[in-house]
């Protein structure tokens, strides 16, 4: 197969949202050990739109979109960034770094329900099994007792549901949404959205804002990797590949980011994990694959041609 500039570009932009973004749930989790979750939040994605914008001008592209483009990632912005970022981070505050990573690997799930639901999308008999096995997953990741018993750990787990809520279904929005053609541009004007409104919800919460200078090596070099790595590269990645392939392919991106939050999370802040929750990322991910494969099972192959 010929490897075209599109394809490599591809290529790329799947690394890129597979295995940083697995990385950010150790680097957020770092942040909120210090900086109150939405205020954190709030600074890595203002900062990168500012860092886009910047960069954007330098390299002399537009800046310049329509109504219903400033609309639209005003929109993505908000479900993707605030609620779809900025939930996970609070959540972390109480939920492990992989114990995060693992639940949010059950979103291509939700994409594939949302399909059904929203765009009346035909279930596919390997995506069916696929939801099934996914669903046994969950149950066993959510139901140990022993994480129920934690503080804070229902709500984070709820909090952490409605982040794949609301990323699945931008998610589909974003793929038909009239946005910039530039992917750059599109990702600087989300970002800036969803960071402005974060900054509007940690001040109406009241966290508290620790300034810079208090800040610790570890917390800035985790704020830094987020923005250009986190932010910049792998979001507009992220935005670039739903504009290519459908957002079930992109949804795959949860059978590798778990694996590296849960490496991360072991190596750098000494996270263990039952055998349950192990159980349960081995179910979990199984069933995301029969969610998105193109293969078909004998039996429902037998089972079309009788009907």
């Amino acid at each position: 197969m010929k490897l075209t500039k599109e394809r490599l570009y591809i290529l790329l932009a799947f690394f890129s949202i597979y295995v940083i973004w697995g990385s950010t749930y150790l680097l957020n989790k770092i942040l909120v050990s210090q900086l109150a979750p939405l205020y954190a939040a709030s600074i890595r994605f203002i900062t990168a739109s500012i860092l886009i914008f910047t960069i954007a001008k330098f390299l002399k592209i537009p800046l310049k979109i329509t109504k219903r483009q400033l609309r639209n990632t005003a929109i993505a912005g908000f479900l993707f960034l605030t609620i779809g970022n900025g939930l996970v981070v609070w959540a972390l505050k109480s939920v492990d770094s992989g114990f995060a990573a693992l639940e949010i690997s059950a979103q291509p799930l939700v994409v594939l329900i949302l399909l059904r639901i929203l765009e009346g999308k035909k279930i596919q008999p390997m995506s069916i099994l696929g939801v099934v096995i996914g669903c046994i997953g969950i149950y066993l990741l959510v139901s140990q007792r022993e994480m129920i018993g934690q503080e804070g750990m229902v709500t984070g787990m709820i909090m952490i549901f409605i982040c794949m809520l609301s990323w699945a279904y931008c998610s589909l929005f974003v793929s038909k949404a009239d946005l910039p053609s530039n992917f750059f541009v599109n990702t600087g004007y989300q970002m800036l959205f969803g960071g402005s409104l974060l900054l509007i919800g940690s001040l109406i919460v009241g966290e508290e804002r620790l300034p810079f200078s208090s800040w610790n090596t570890e917390i800035i070099n985790s704020m830094g990797m987020l923005i250009i790595f986190g932010s910049i590269v792998a979001f507009t990645a992220f935005n670039y590949l739903l504009s290519k392939v459908s957002p079930e392919k992109v949804a795959t991106s949860t059978y590798v980011n778990p694996i590296v939050a849960l490496i991360l999370g072991w190596y750098f802040l000494d996270e263990t994990f039952s055998a349950q929750s192990l159980i349960a990322a081995a179910v979990l991910l199984t069933g995301v694959y029969f969610i998105n494969t193109k293969k078909t099972i004998t039996l429902f192959k037998r089972f079309k041609k009788e009907i």
